[in-house]
C-alpha cells in the first residue's frame, strides 16, 4: 500500500468517525438549536451521515487495497469538501471562530487528500 493511500486511509476513517460522534453527540444533547431541527437540520443530518459512512468504507477499502476503494473515495472526499466549505459560516455567523477555523483547516486538509489521492495513487 502507497503511503498516500495510508493517509487518506486513516483521515477517511478518523474524519468519518469524527462527524458521526459529533452528530450523536449535538443531537442526544439538544445542541441543535429547535427552530432548526425540522427539514432543513434532518437532511444535512442525513447527508453528514451518508458522507461519514462513505469516508469509513472508502477509508478501510483503501487500507486494503481494494479495487474498488479510490473511486469510492474519490466520491466520499468531495462529498466531505461540500460540507467542510459550507460549514464554517454557520459557525462565523455565530460568533464561533474557532470552530469556522477548524473548518478552515478542513478545507485545507480534505483537498490535500483529494490531491495524493489522485496523484498518488
Amino acid at each position: 500500500m502507497l503511503f498516500a493511500s495510508s493517509l487518506v486511509a486513516i483521515y477517511s476513517v478518523l474524519l468519518g468517525l469524527v462527524m458521526i460522534g459529533f452528530w450523536v453527540l449535538a443531537l442526544s444533547s439538544n445542541i441543535v438549536p429547535p427552530e432548526e431541527k425540522p427539514w432543513a437540520i434532518t437532511f444535512h443530518v442525513i447527508a453528514e451521515f451518508s458522507t461519514a459512512i462513505l469516508l469509513i468504507i472508502s477509508g478501510v477499502g483503501l487500507w486494503f487495497g481494494s479495487e474498488w476503494a479510490r473511486s469510492l473515495s474519490t466520491l466520499a472526499l468531495g462529498l466531505l469538501l461540500y460540507i467542510v466549505i459550507y460549514s464554517p459560516g454557520y459557525y462565523a455567523q455565530r460568533n464561533n471562530l474557532p470552530m469556522a477555523a477548524m473548518f478552515i483547516v478542513l478545507i485545507i486538509l480534505t483537498v490535500l487528500a483529494i490531491i495524493a489521492l489522485l496523484k498518488f495513487t
